[in-house]
């Protein structure tokens, strides 16, 4: 597990270097960056839930902002949102966000799960 959540941690950074050129590089170096300090503190078994709580629950509500423009990409067929790095409109930009928020989410929960199968209830680092 420890190697996963470094690769993890690390893959995460990555993904905060490349936003510099996005249209709102900070809110999205930030998640991914928290993500990233999940992981990488994971794997030294260490968890603050609290923290891992309160990043779930930005990731969660900025998904669901995303989510109609997103179920109306779904419902168009799903066309393609990377042929071009511009996005020519709302529900590109905003599919291609929730995409990388159900990434984050998905670890986030797994996180979660990982957390109470090691510490569980009572025993947890919260600071």
């Amino acid at each position: 597990m420890k190697s996963l959540n470094l690769l993890l941690g690390l893959l995460f950074i990555i993904f905060a270097a490349v936003q510099y050129n996005d249209p709102d590089p900070w809110a999205w170096m930030a998640i991914y960056l928290l993500v990233a300090y999940v992981c990488i503190f994971a794997a030294f078994g260490k968890y603050h839930r609290y923290v891992l709580w309160g990043i779930a629950g930005v990731t969660t509500v900025w998904m669901l902002l995303c989510l109609p423009d997103f179920m109306e990409w779904i419902k168009m067929g799903s066309p393609d949102i990377a042929s071009e790095m511009k996005a020519a409109t709302p529900y590109i930009e905003n599919t291609r966000e929730f995409l990388g928020l159900f990434i984050c989410w998905l670890v986030l929960v797994w996180h979660t799960l990982q957390e109470r199968k090691l510490h569980g209830e009572e025993n947890v680092t919260t600071g």
